[in-house]
C-alpha cells in the first residue's frame, strides 16, 4: 500500500494505543496464570495477535469484547505446539523458555527479517539447562524441558532474552540466577516485565551481578488495564514540537516505560517554539530513534544519537533506513557506527520514501512529511499496523491529509 501526505498540522485529542510491551507481558503472565484474568485497554495488532495465538498454541484461551481480553490460564500442556511468531521478536523470545519449561515441544516460525535476528544467547544457555535446538534456523525446533540453574546473558544484545527467562524461571522447580555480562540496555524494558510480575503474583529479586529467581512459584489471576505506549505517543510528541497541537489521552504519568523520556528530550531540544537540536543516549529508548531523527531534521543545530547500534537488527536497518528515508526528503543524515548525525538543513521538501517493512519509519515519515514543502509518497505504508493499526485513521481524524494511491 503506498500512501500519499501533503503537508498540514495536527490538532485535536486521540487515544493513544496501549503500549504494546505491557500488552505483551500482561496477557503472557494471565495466560500462565492458575485462573481467569481480565486485560483491558488492549490495542489489537500483528505482533500482540502473534503473542495470543503462542499462548493459545500452549494451552491457553482468549475471549476477546472490543478492548478487553479474558484470558484462562493454560490448565491441559499441550506435547507439542507450532508457533507463527509472524514478524514478533518479542513473541519469538519471550516464548521460546515458556514453552520450554513447560514441556512442549515446539516449533516457532516468523517472517521478514525475524529469521535473521539474533537467538544464539538462547542456544547456548537453554542449551545447557535441559533444551536442545533440534534446527539451527528458523524454522527453529526445540524439545526437552527447561530446568532452572544457571543463565549468562549478555545485556547489550536485546532485554528480551531476560524478560524470557524471567517469564519462564519462576516455573522450574529449582531456583535461578541470570548473571549479566554486560551492561544492560534497553533497562526500562526489563523494569516493565518485573513491574507486571510482581502484579501477576511472581517474586524476583535483583542482585549486584543480575537477578535471582525462586523456583516453584505460580502465576496468580489479576485484572489489569494496559496504559498508553509512549513509544506511539512520541511521534505525536514531535508533530507538537513542530507546530501542531495534538492532546494525548491514556498515558500514564507515573509510568516506567523508558520511552516516556520523549517528553523530556522534547523539553531540552526545544526554545520559544523552535527545535535547537539534541544530543542523545538511545541505548534505553531504542524505539524512539526514528522519530528523534525526524525531529533532529527539524532543528536548528547538529543533533546527535548515539549507542543505538542494535538498531541494525531491528524490523529494518534502522539507522540506514531513517537515513534513507530523511536523505530522500532532504536531509543530511549521516550513520555512524553506533548512531546518526543530522545536520540542520531547512525545511524537508517532498519525494518518495521506502517503508523498509518498519512499522516506525512509516510513522516518522508521515510525521516528517507534515513540515515539507511538498507531498511525501510512502511506498509500504501498511507495515505501521505491526504496532499501530489504526495510525493513518488518527492521524486523518487530526487533520492530516493520507491518501491511498496506486502509482501502476
Amino acid at each position: 500500500m503506498d500512501i500519499r501526505i501533503s503537508p498540514s498540522r495536527l490538532a485535536g485529542s486521540v487515544n493513544i494505543p496501549a503500549s504494546k510491551s505491557c500488552a505483551h507481558r500482561a496477557l503472557i503472565c494471565a495466560a500462565l496464570a492458575d485462573g481467569v484474568s481480565h486485560i483491558s485497554g488492549v490495542t489489537f495488532s500483528k505482533d500482540i495477535e502473534a503473542t495470543i495465538n503462542a499462548m493459545t498454541a500452549l494451552g491457553a484461551s482468549f475471549e476477546a469484547d472490543d478492548d478487553s481480553i479474558t484470558v484462562r490460564g493454560v490448565t491441559d500442556i499441550p506435547s507439542y505446539a507450532d508457533i507463527d511468531c509472524n514478524e514478533s521478536g518479542s513473541t519469538l523470545r519471550f516464548v521460546m523458555p515458556i514453552a520450554s519449561v513447560l514441556g512442549t515441544d515446539s516449533v516457532f516460525h516468523g517472517r521478514g527479517r525475524l529469521p535473521e535476528r539474533p537467538i544464539d544467547i538462547y542456544k547456548c544457555e537453554l542449551g545447557r539447562n535441559g533444551v536442545r535446538f533440534v534446527t539451527e534456523s528458523m524454522p527453529y525446533e526445540l524439545t526437552g524441558r527447561l530446568k532452572g540453574g544457571r543463565f549468562e546473558v549478555e545485556g547489550n544484545v536485546s532485554s528480551q532474552f531476560i524478560t524470557g527467562l524471567l517469564f519462564a524461571l519462576p516455573l522450574c522447580e529449582e531456583d535461578s540466577e541470570i548473571v549479566l555480562t554486560s551492561h544492560l540496555e534497553s533497562r526500562p524494558y526489563v523494569d516493565i516485565t518485573l513491574d507486571i510480575l510482581k502484579r501477576f503474583g511472581i517474586e524476583i529479586t535483583e542482585t549486584d551481578s543480575g537477578f535471582t529467581v525462586r523456583g516453584g512459584q505460580k502465576y496468580a489471576p489479576h485484572d489489569e488495564k494496559v496504559e498508553g505506549d509512549y513509544s506511539q505517543a512520541a511521534f505525536f510528541y514531535v508533530a507538537n514540537a513542530m507546530g501542531s497541537g495534538v492532546m494525548m489521552n491514556n498515558l500514564a504519568p507515573d509510568s516506567v516505560q523508558g520511552d516516556r523520556r520523549i517528553e523530556d528530550i522534547i523539553a531540552r531540544s526545544g526554545k520559544n517554539a523552535e527545535i535547537i537540536g539534541f544530543e542523545e543516549d538511545c541505548s534505553d529508548i531504542p524505539d524512539l530513534v526514528p522519530i528523534l531523527s525526524v525531529l533532529g531534521a527539524y532543528g536548528k543545530q547538529r543533533s546527535v544519537i548515539y549507542n543505538a547500534e542494535r538498531l541494525r537488527i531491528k524490523e529494518s536497518d534502522r539507522l540506514a533506513a531513517c537515513a534513507d528515508m530523511l536523505g530522500r526528503l532532504g536531509g543530511n543524515v549521516t550513520v555512524t557506527s553506533d548512531g546518526l548525525i543530522i545536520e540542520p538543513n531547512g525545511r524537508l521538501h517532498g519525494g518518495e520514501v521506502d517503508s523498509f517493512g518498519d512499522h516506525r519509519i512509516v510513522m516518522a515519515a508521515a510525521i516528517a512529511a507534515l513540515g515539507a514543502t511538498g507531498d511525501v509518497i510512502i511506498h509500504g505504508a501498511e507495515a505501521a499496523e505491526k504496532s499501530y493499526p489504526d495510525f493513518f485513521r488518527d492521524y486523518t481524524l487530526l487533520g492530516g491529509i493520507a491518501n491511498v494511491i496506486d502509482l501502476e
